[in-house]
């Protein structure tokens, strides 16, 4: 497994793609699965379109208007980062295929930031097939 911090300044969108990409590029392995995961209660992963910024800022404004700033019981005032992330997930898994990795052609792998500015780590585990 290797690691990376990636830091933000606030809440949103952060595309490691390249970071990760140079970890499966050193790696070694040509066939088989690139598992990125991010050890945090309010950050998450998830893959999504790079070519429109707009689309990031829309996924953005789409979770702001799913879990509206109420009046929760967490004593921190973060409960909003921890439901976003749960709806994202703390990780995701990639393909590998010719010693890269299998994304579409607008793909992106992005850490969804949600209580910042903070320092998030990022794990990749390489598995080869």
């Amino acid at each position: 497994m290797e690691k990376f911090v990636v830091a933000t300044p606030a809440e949103g969108f952060v595309d490691i793609t390249a970071r990760v990409a140079a970890i499966v590029s050193a790696g070694g392995v040509g066939e088989g699965l690139c598992h990125v995961f991010v050890p945090h209660t309010t950050a998450g992963v998830t893959i999504n379109e790079n070519a429109d910024p707009d689309v990031v800022a829309d996924m953005l404004a789409g979770l702001d208007k799913i879990v509206p700033r109420l009046s929760y019981r967490h004593a921190e005032g973060n409960s909003p980062a921890h439901i976003k992330a749960s709806l994202l997930g703390a990780a995701a898994t990639v393909p590998i295929t010719g010693g890269g990795l299998v994304l579409g052609t607008w793909q992106a792998i992005y850490l969804g930031e949600f209580d910042g500015p903070r320092r998030w780590t990022v794990c990749v585990t390489l598995v080869s097939c």
